[in-house]
């Protein structure tokens, strides 16, 4: 039996089956990458519930993980050079996972390369924006007097969701086939609904995301992914 006992964050999450990937995650846009992943590739894992709370994100045994306290983060006890393996951050736990399984990451160098290139569009441009659209619309910073925070990341947002509705003309998928970049997008695009953000960003003038989030939701694995861990 694999043993985990080397990563201190399975004594406050104990691993049930040490033999499969461990998931330590909570269902926001970030999180819900690597379970919907994880369901799409058919890899076995056992998640375990982080909530964003600092008792748990930022817990010794959480940052023995992960040192930027972000959820998600993983244990592969098969990792590619015959040990365990951990990883943070999510575009990386993408890639890694599309890797192992060989799923969701193109069938050439070329392929591979554009799929990366967008994965890394959502985690330089479109998370980062989309969540300082979210403080200053509807959390914390929506309480700042001065509006130019906010119209910032209207505005950014506003561009970044051109650029995607554009490289959705004609196509069902942001990289070609569906792939780990819908898996980082997608999300993301649909946490505008959770931010109530949709109308001061246009939302209806964007006909191809619209359809775009009906197609990605409406796939089995996002269904169950998006869900896991179960919030308390």
């Amino acid at each position: 039996m694999t043993d985990l006992t080397q990563f201190p964050i399975t004594a406050k999450w104990p691993a049930a089956n040490p033999e499969i990937i461990q998931l330590y995650s909570f269902p926001t846009p970030n999180g819900v990458k690597a379970s919907i992943a994880l369901e799409e590739m058919g890899l076995a894992y056992e998640p375990h519930l982080v909530t964003l709370a600092d008792a748990d994100v930022k817990s010794d045994a959480f940052l023995s993980l992960n040192p930027n306290n972000k959820i998600p983060a993983i244990i592969d006890p098969n990792g590619p050079d015959g040990a365990p393996v951990g990883l943070f951050e999510s575009g990386a736990i993408l890639i890694y996972l599309a890797e192992k399984s060989g799923k969701l990451i193109g069938t050439s160098a070329t392929d591979k390369a554009k799929i990366i290139q967008w994965v890394m569009f959502q985690m330089g441009g479109l998370g980062p924006m989309l969540g300082q659209l979210g403080f200053f619309y509807k959390f914390a910073g929506a309480d700042i007097e001065d509006p130019r925070p906010r119209d910032r990341y209207i505005n950014e947002a506003k561009r970044l969701l051109a650029v995607l509705e554009k490289q959705l003309d004609g196509q069902d998928w942001v990289a070609g086939d569906y792939s780990i970049a819908d898996i980082a997008i997608a999300p993301w695009v649909n946490a505008l609904e959770f931010y109530g953000a949709k109308d001061v960003v246009n939302w209806s003038g964007h006909p191809n995301l619209i359809a775009y989030l009906e197609r990605f939701y409406a796939r089995p694995a996002v269904e169950k992914g998006k869900n896991i861990p179960p919030r308390p």
